[in-house]
């Protein structure tokens, strides 16, 4: 069964063909994620560099593609834990930044803390040699038209949410059993300044415990919040439930408590996995035993050779 990585680009609704777009980043972000696993590397190397190639990709709510704030700027957010040790790292509301959850991983390594905001954040980049980027290289023209309409009085942009794929993230088990949980968003669209969402909070945005397994959410990141869906799995997990129904399990408490629609990856320390969703779509693949999984929406499993040509 073992090693095993899972990500997903995000819950909500696209179209067809930024949709098939959005299909190819994460089929290619688990295959990198793999082939760290593969090559011996362990569950917290595999999921940020997963979620690296995923900040990376435009197409996607984080890194270069994030979402502007009412004010027309990134501000980012973003959580790594591993679930050994429990140690965790997080980053909210960073600008100039091109990676927020290598800088999570840096601030759960090189400090005592867990979460840094902000001027802080950015400060302790600098210091650990971290290049800041100019803000414009973040900002896409299809955040820019969309944050424009936005503007509009009459605008939702919870609901416009949904036009673009969302928070990124990775789950994985290495060949040792360890799990690790990563995560990273642009937030939401014309967020207040300084909005930080379910992403950097531990047991919200992500949780990694080997005794259990570990989760990494997307969603409406204030519903999210309100259940801690993310540990919420994880408990129906410690009471006997799989993955994949304890995964459904907290998803249906959101939705019903709170009205919140979201997904979800998971995995157990014997390496069964779920991706599982309330919204129209999720972007999602896995990589298990040298086959490639993946799919956009419910009821889609496609799968192929992972030694197959990109």
């Amino acid at each position: 069964m073992l090693p095993v990585v899972v990500v997903h680009g995000g819950a909500g609704h696209c179209p067809k063909e930024r949709s098939e777009s959005a299909k190819k980043g994460v089929c290619a972000a688990a295959r990198a994620g793999y082939e760290v696993l593969r090559g011996g590397g362990g569950s917290m190397d595999a999921v940020v560099e997963a979620v690296t190639q995923l900040e990376n990709n435009s197409l996607f709510n984080a890194g270069c593609g994030s979402v502007l704030n009412i004010k027309g700027d990134v501000e980012m957010d973003a959580l790594v834990m591993d679930g050994q040790t429990l140690a965790s790292g997080a980053v909210a509301a960073v600008r100039n930044i091109a990676n927020p959850v290598q800088l999570s991983r840096l601030v759960m390594d090189k400090t005592s803390h867990v979460c840094l905001t902000a001027g802080g954040a950015q400060q302790f980049a600098e210091s650990m040699g971290v290049p800041l980027v100019q803000q414009e290289s973040l900002i896409t023209d299809y955040a820019r038209m969309r944050w424009r309409q936005n503007l509009a009085p009459e605008a939702n942009p919870v609901e416009c949410q949904m036009g673009k794929m969302g928070t990124v993230g990775a789950v994985a088990v290495d060949v040792h059993g360890n799990v690790a949980s990563a995560t990273s968003t642009g937030g939401i669209l014309n967020k207040m300044e300084g909005r930080v969402g379910d992403t950097p909070c531990v047991g919200c945005g992500g949780y990694a415990d080997n005794r259990v397994g570990a989760v990494s959410t997307t969603g409406y990141g204030e519903a999210i919040m309100k259940v801690t869906l993310a540990r919420l799995i994880l408990f129906h997990m410690e009471q006997g439930q799989s993955a994949e129904a304890a995964s459904d399990s907290a998803l249906a408490y959101m939705k019903s408590r709170v009205e919140g629609l979201g997904g979800v990856v998971t995995v157990d320390p014997q390496g069964h996995w779920a991706a599982r969703f309330s919204s129209a779509q999720m972007c999602w693949a896995a990589a298990q035993e040298d086959v490639l999984h993946y799919g956009v929406y419910a009821g889609e499993h496609l799968t192929e050779n992972i030694t197959t040509p990109q």
